[in-house]
């Protein structure tokens, strides 16, 4: 039987042409396809996959990352093409209402829009359901193309943390973005129709936030 704490109902965002909900194994074929191509992972420290066993155990340990309420990871679909990537949130302090989010996508999908819909999704989840007021995210000082995207959305720069992040035997620099709550309400990002249905793991809801918003 699901844990209520983790499970509440299939939580699932819908946009547009995409949605993101709790993963599955039976996701592991779309996301091995799409995160075997060296690019994809190229700014992260895991990756590429080398096999779908690759993509099995890393979808077998989320449910122990929910129940810690230490990682709240989505699997992306698209309607049509299925799992794309995942998008999700770390970092999640529930007393100061933050977390920081991370994504990646497979590589036709760069360019089309999903960035930007994804992002909607993830922050009507944080903002509206989360109960958050601040949204961070990282990148790599060298992946410009990121950071671009980050500030198109949003985001804003907020300096660089030295030594952050380790990538293989490299200890490289990161750039800080934020999101706060009142960047995205006026913000590009709130533009997007987001219909939910579920409820998200109780372990991430900031206190005093209970219940969901209406679908806009």
């Amino acid at each position: 039987m699901a844990d209520a704490r983790v499970a509440r109902g299939d939580l699932a965002l819908t946009g547009p042409t995409l949605r993101v909900r709790i993963p599955r194994l039976d996701d592991a074929a779309g996301l091995f396809s799409q995160a075997s191509d060296p690019e994809v992972t190229r700014w992260f420290s895991w990756g590429p996959y080398r096999c779908e066993d690759d993509a099995v155990a890393y979808l077998e340990r989320l449910p122990g990352e929910r129940e810690r309420a230490a990682q709240l990871d989505l699997v992306v679909e698209h309607h049509e093409a299925g799992p794309i990537g995942i998008s999700g949130f770390s970092e999640i302090a529930r007393r100061d209402r933050r977390a920081t989010i991370g994504t990646w996508l497979g590589r036709a999908w760069w360019g089309t829009g999903a960035n930007r819909e994804v992002k909607a999704l993830m922050c009507h989840l944080g903002f509206e359901l989360l109960g958050l007021e601040r949204i961070g995210s990282y990148t790599n000082v060298a992946h410009e193309r990121s950071q671009r995207a980050l500030q198109r959305l949003g985001f804003e720069r907020e300096g660089v943390l030295r030594a952050f992040h380790r990538h293989g035997d490299e200890v490289l620099d990161v750039v800080v973005f934020g999101l706060l709550r009142s960047d995205w309400e006026r913000g590009p990002l709130r533009e997007v129709a987001v219909a939910v249905a579920g409820e998200p793991p109780a372990l991430f809801v900031s206190p005093g936030r209970a219940g969901l918003s209406p679908a806009r």
